[in-house]
């Protein structure tokens, strides 16, 4: 396994499309003898992306219905760090159980397995294989190899984001003047209550350009988005 992984992680350096970038997703779920393997990458473009197996139909429809706003495991991975099994995300609800009824009449499989993948400028992807393997072998699958798992998803994220932007380095952007102030009140200690006060606005209004500061800066929370403001130079405290 790991020597054909090896060789297909060189290969990609001479990926120069993301249909080529298609044709290493197949070659992955060859790899690990799985159903389906797929590389989503959510906010990477205006409209998404995604080099998948599952059937054209299917990939049409989740895009065109953008089913990423109701998708548990988009909506689970989102708000977690390390690799998520389907099986551990709350399929209770009714629009939950409705989507991953469809999913499955269109042969997305009883399992899965995604990997939250966060890149520069905010960017959001998740790396998934899906199979109709029962848990127990499922649970021996995964534990076997979320290590490769992982390896391939950072890759694959990085050669799309190379083909997409000419680059994986983050694109520096600058802060608003008012999301400076934000980021100065905060980085001297205020609570938020107490910026909000300073700077005679509401605190959902300050909660608007912290998270716009957030986003430009690539931060993955609050602490993050002052820490990296004042390393660039940005504040001034």
């Amino acid at each position: 396994m790991q020597g054909r992984l090896d060789s297909l992680i060189e290969g990609l350096q001479n990926v120069r499309d993301l249909d080529a970038l298609q044709t290493e997703i197949k070659d992955l779920r060859a790899l690990f003898d799985v159903e389906h393997v797929t590389y989503h990458s959510v906010n990477g473009t205006e409209h998404g992306y995604a080099a998948t197996t599952y059937s054209l139909d299917w990939s049409d429809q989740y895009f065109s219905e953008d089913y990423a706003r109701i998708d548990p495991v988009v909506q689970g991975c989102f708000r977690r760090f390390h690799p998520v099994d389907w099986r551990r995300l709350d399929w209770s609800g009714k629009v939950a159980r409705d989507f991953m009824g469809e999913a499955r009449a269109n042969g997305v499989g009883n399992q899965g397995f995604s990997i939250p993948i966060r890149g520069p400028s905010g960017q959001f992807a998740l790396f998934t294989i899906s199979d109709a393997r029962t848990d127990s072998a499922w649970e021996k699958f995964t534990e076997a190899h979320t290590r490769d798992l992982i390896l391939a998803a950072h890759f694959i994220n990085q050669r799309a984001l190379e083909i997409e932007r000419g680059s994986d380095e983050a694109r520096l952007q600058s802060l608003s003047p008012r999301e400076i102030d934000v980021c100065t009140l905060l980085a001297m200690g205020y609570s938020r209550a107490q910026a909000a006060g300073s700077l005679q606005i509401s605190e959902h209004t300050l909660r608007v350009y912290v998270e716009s500061a957030r986003f430009k800066l690539g931060a993955t929370n609050t602490i993050h988005a002052v820490a990296k403001a004042l390393t660039m130079g940005l504040l001034v405290v």
